[in-house]
């Protein structure tokens, strides 16, 4: 039995929100806060649920109320999820009832499109009954009051509801194993000049900053429902948090450390406490203020942290032309403040790394913008700099955006694709070994891909995907420990790495065993210690300490 009232998650992947499994986004817990404080008990569902379960899908005809969260701003490529297309959305649309009242919400109302190099068209609600317009949550509390289908939360209420619709991560199908994004502020700064040409965030306006004891209340809540993985995610530029004023605004550490010491003390025993948008903008024009602010994230995150970083492009005339975020020597200087404070390692990880996004398409783009931002990823290779990861994208154009009608989306496809390869090759393996050697120990890999190789990572912010050549089942989680290298993923054993037990499609992984010498180990087994077996395999010296014998 289907409850009256459901939800449905569509995911949603906006600049400073992210929802795709594992992570479950504010929308969510928001919309499910204002049912349950109209007395209503909603019912949850991904939209992976309803594609594997189609009777699930016929049962929702039966249901009054139905809202659906959707929409991607930024697509990605996912592993545990995929965003709702389109067509499915129109097609759950004309399945209802016409007893069912469906609303659809999130950043579908922006518009849509399948994949980045295509402008973002309005969505048309056939089948729905209409757009929860601005925040869902607060479009839905005010029809549901008998007013518009439409509004703009405040905190005071964003709290309220938060904290009601926390239990709802009790019923997405990766509990307890889920990512809670939480919200800090929204809107831009640089709203002031217009904001970058291409983003959907100013049209929040000038930032709105939420107190902290509304988060440390909705903290407090996920965390009695048995929330244990947290990111701060949903606001621009975290090292701004409590500050404004400006283009880019001063950080003020102790307000972060207000922040992360009040979180910590609302989930003691928290397990991810991780970040997401950091503008490097802000720490060209503030360094010691951000050095300052990037200890305190430091102090109270965990580590293997990302501070994602909005460069876009290194050339000058896109940099003009699209109001970004700074210039090629501001951002290489974030690059390697970030690098001073984060690049310390606790248990073999860094503690906190940059990430670059790359946008192709956007206006002032010619051939020469690719090559200068190879130079530019060469000059970080060069000196020796941590990255975490390349984000390569090309533009998604929305309505209202000088992006929408200024681009050059589709004139250098095959630059972008040449880029975008070579990044891959020639950047992102050799920083892949830079920043996770041979012999890395990753705790706590959740498994979402069973298959022969099965896949997984750990949870946090932008964490790298580890393919393990074992059959294990979705759902574990494990401890993995690094082998070997692709374009933007690591190869791994679980840990500890029992030699005597492994068959020979999992030895040939380790470094310096070939197939042919795999095959000789299995026939020597078992081996009491590093030095029995290296006489069999003294090309895997190095690594033969690190293993397990019993």
């Amino acid at each position: 039995m289907i409850s009256d009232t459901v939800i449905i998650d569509g995911y949603v992947d906006e600049p400073a929100c992210l929802g795709v499994p594992p992570y479950i986004s504010p929308y969510i817990r928001t919309v499910a806060g204002v049912l349950k404080t109209a007395g209503k008990n909603p019912a949850y569902f991904t939209i992976d649920q309803l594609r594997k379960d189609p009777f699930t899908t016929a049962k929702l005809r039966n249901a009054s109320l139905i809202v659906m969260v959707a929409g991607t701003t930024v697509p990605g490529k996912y592993l545990a999820g995929t965003p709702a297309a389109l067509t499915e959305i129109q097609q759950l649309g004309a399945s209802f009832s016409g007893k069912t009242t469906a609303f659809l919400g999130g950043p579908v109302s922006f518009g849509y499109s399948d994949q980045g190099g295509k402008k973002a068209e309005t969505v048309t609600s056939a089948g729905w009954n209409g757009v929860l317009e601005g925040d869902p949550a607060a479009a839905l509390s005010s029809w549901l009051s008998g007013g518009e289908a439409k509004g703009m939360l405040s905190y005071s209420d964003y709290d309220t509801f938060a904290k009601a619709g926390a239990d709802i991560i009790q019923q997405h199908p990766f509990y307890p194993n889920v990512m809670l994004e939480l919200e800090t502020a929204k809107g831009c700064s640089r709203s002031i000049t217009g904001g970058c040409a291409f983003c959907t965030e100013p049209f929040y306006g000038l930032p709105r900053h939420r107190e902290l004891s509304g988060i440390f209340s909705e903290v407090e809540a996920l965390y009695r429902a048995g929330a244990r993985h947290f990111r701060l995610g949903r606001q621009p530029d975290l090292l701004t948090y409590g500050v404004s004023g400006a283009e880019f605004p001063k950080p003020d550490a102790d307000k972060l450390r207000k922040l992360f010491s009040g979180i910590r003390g609302a989930a003691p025993e928290l397990k991810t406490l991780h970040i997401d948008n950091v503008n490097p903008g802000t720490i060209a024009h503030h360094e010691d203020a951000a050095r300052d602010a990037l200890c305190a994230v430091i102090e109270g995150h965990t580590a293997g942290d990302t501070a994602a970083f909005g460069v876009e492009s290194a050339d000058p005339a896109v940099i003009a032309a699209n109001n970004l975020k700074g210039t090629a020597d501001e951002i290489f200087r974030a690059v390697e403040i970030v690098n001073e404070v984060g690049a310390v390692r606790r248990n073999g990880i860094p503690e906190l790394l940059p990430g670059l996004n790359f946008i192709a398409g956007l206006a002032g783009e010619t051939p020469e913008t690719f090559t200068i931002n190879r130079a530019f990823l060469q000059r970080i290779a060069d000196a020796g700099l941590l990255v975490r990861r390349v984000n390569i994208r090309q533009l998604m154009p929305f309505e209202g955006t000088r992006a929408y009608t200024n681009n050059t989306i589709g004139k250098h496809d095959k630059e972008f694709h040449a880029f975008k390869n070579e990044v891959r090759e020639k950047f992102d393996i050799p920083m892949m070994e830079r920043v996770f050697p041979v012999g890395t120990v990753f705790d706590d890999v959740l498994i979402e891909v069973s298959g022969p190789v099965s896949f997984g990572r750990q949870m946090g912010t932008y964490p790298v995907l580890i393919g393990i050549p074992e059959k294990l089942p979705a759902g574990a989680v494990v401890k993995a420990f690094v082998v070997s290298y692709g374009a933007r993923s690591l190869t791994a054993l679980t840990y500890p790495v029992r030699v005597n037990h492994l068959p020979i499609s999992a030895l040939k992984w380790i470094p310096g065993i070939s197939a042919k010498a795999a095959a000789k180990v299995v026939s020597k087994m078992p081996f009491k210690n590093a030095d029995e077996f290296c006489r069999v395999v003294p090309s895997a010296k190095e690594i033969a300490p690190l293993l397990d014998y019993s």
